[in-house]
Formats: C-alpha cells, structure tokens, sequence
C-alpha cells in the first residue's frame, strides 16, 4: 500500500463500545437498594388504615342482634345487606343528593371567586391587591368555631336559616384562603416570557386569564375542587348550627337517624358512612395526582 494512501479506522462494534460508570449509573444502583426501615413502615401505615375500614364493612354486614357480641376482626359469618336496605329507604338518597348540591356549589363559587382573586394577586403589584392577599391568608387562622355565632346571626338576619344556602356560604368561606393560598403557588410558576408574549399579540388581563392562566393551572385548579368539595362534604358544624328540619339535612346530620333515645343502630350508622365515603373516595381516585401535584405546587407546570 502507498504512503499516501489513507487509513480509515475500523469501525467499532456495539459489543466493543464501553461506557464508563458515571454517577447516574451509581445513582440508580441505589436507589434499587431493599429499603426495609420504609417497607416495615408502609406495612404498618397500611394495616393502620386498612384494618378500621375492614372492621366497618364487616359489621355493616353483620345483624343488629350479633354486632355487639361478635369479635370486629372476625368476617361476619352470616353476612346480610339489610343494613344497607334500612339505610337506603330511611333517606339516604335525599341526604346524599343535598350534599352533592351543597359540594356542587361551594365548588363553582370558590373557582369563580378564587380563580381571578390569585391572578390579580400574582400579576398585580399595587398595595391594595398585595392587601386583599393578606387578608384571605388571614382566614387560614380563624376557626370556624370562634365565628359560629355571628354567623348565626347574620344568616337569621338574611332570612336564610334552614336552607342549603346557610350551608354553602360559610362553606365557601371558610375554603377560599387555602384556595387563594394553593392558587397563587400555582400561578407563579407561569414564566414571566408567556404573559409578555401574548401582552406584545395585544392581549387584555381577561383574555390572558381564560387562555393561559386556566389552562396552564388545571392541577392547582383540580386541587381546589377537590379540596373544596371535601370540605362541604365532611362538614359538619355548619348544617348542625344553621338547619333545623329535614329539608336541608346532609349525610353528616343524616347519621343521626340511627341514634335514639333507647340505644345506636351501629351496623346501619356503618352501612351509612361507608355509602358516603364511595363517591368522594372514587373522585380522590381520578384526580389523586392532579392533588398531590398542586399541594406541592408544580400544578402549573
């Protein structure tokens, strides 16, 4: 061969090619490591968890006669669904259809509310806005206990006592600073490069709120609804203060069907509380993620 001839180099193979442990291959061969401190603790979690729900569904299908003498870790030996019959036509249907429409609306006046109030929060920089701020955090540390009673009085005063109204306003209320607080944590994480590229198209604050901020704030959004409609669904106080008759009753004052003067229907108050648990336990399963996203504020990202 000629000197001027040009060697090429010999192509290597794929089985010859050797790539250098770099950290990420450390990094990952620790992180496959057996942790069993965290697999003892999630084994404990969970039977802390499962074992009450457990005994709930157990004596819910256990008889009045044998629920008391019965041992609650042991499954029912003649299981009946006549507790949940009972709890059925002794109106749960119209105590769960006055929740859903209590959660309903305490859901559509938080984001009507909340939605804008976290935008001009954000965006704006003016005392009065960075005050109006404040003072929604300042909720977070009122109790609803230490304002019942004027509550109480302004509903009486309003011709509002005994109706789903009274419900869903102190409702709404009493959710709107965390919802202002998750929201705002939320629209932060909108780069400053979007508002200025739609401010240089010509677009308004309004246009800017319904095509980029609700769009790119759907997992702080979906958090909101969720822990909104928690909150008018477990709530308590309020119906207890502020109904009266069984119009307006919900499923937390619906449980006190089943106690009397003379003793507790413990299968049937059992049989209730889980029927009251699945919808909003089959809603935390569809937008659990979106939840644990917003709570840890990267539901805008």
């Amino acid at each position: 061969m000629s000197h001027g001839t040009l060697h090429r180099p010999r192509p290597v193979k794929a089985a010859e090619r050797r790539t250098p442990a770099g950290p990420s291959r450390v990094r990952r061969h620790w992180t496959r490591r057996p942790n069993p401190l965290a697999g003892i603790g999630s084994a404990v979690w969970l039977a802390v968890v499962i074992v009450p729900i457990y005994t709930m569904i157990s004596i819910s299908l256990t008889s009045q006669d044998k629920a008391l003498g019965n041992n609650a870790l042991k499954p029912p030996t003649d299981p009946t669904l006549d507790n949940y019959n009972t709890v059925l036509h002794n109106g749960f249907p119209h105590f769960l259809l006055n929740t859903v429409i209590v959660a309903a609306a305490v859901v559509v006046i938080v984001l009507v509310l909340c939605v804008p109030l976290s935008y001009v929060a954000v965006r704006s920089r003016t005392f009065w806005s960075g005050s109006a701020f404040r003072l929604f955090l300042l909720g977070v540390a009122i109790p609803a206990q230490a304002v019942v009673v004027p509550l109480y009085l302004m509903i009486a005063k309003l011709n509002l006592y005994d109706s789903l109204v009274a419900v869903i306003l102190p409702t709404a209320a009493f959710a709107m600073p965390v919802s202002v607080l998750i929201l705002t944590g939320t629209l932060r994480d909108i780069s400053e490069e979007m508002y200025e590229a739609m401010a240089l198209d010509g677009a308004s604050s309004t246009r800017m709120l319904f095509q980029l901020v609700i769009p790119m704030t759907k997992g702080g959004i979906s958090t909101v609804v969720i822990y909104s409609a928690l909150q008018a669904w477990n709530n308590f106080l309020f119906p207890l203060i502020f109904t009266q008759s069984d119009g307006p009753r919900v499923l937390t004052l619906g449980l006190f069907n089943y106690v009397s003067q003379f003793g507790v229907n413990i299968p049937a108050l059992l049989a209730s509380v889980v029927l009251s648990g699945i919808p909003i336990f089959a809603v935390y399963l569809v937008a659990r993620r979106a939840l644990v996203g917003g709570l840890m504020g990267v539901g805008g990202k």
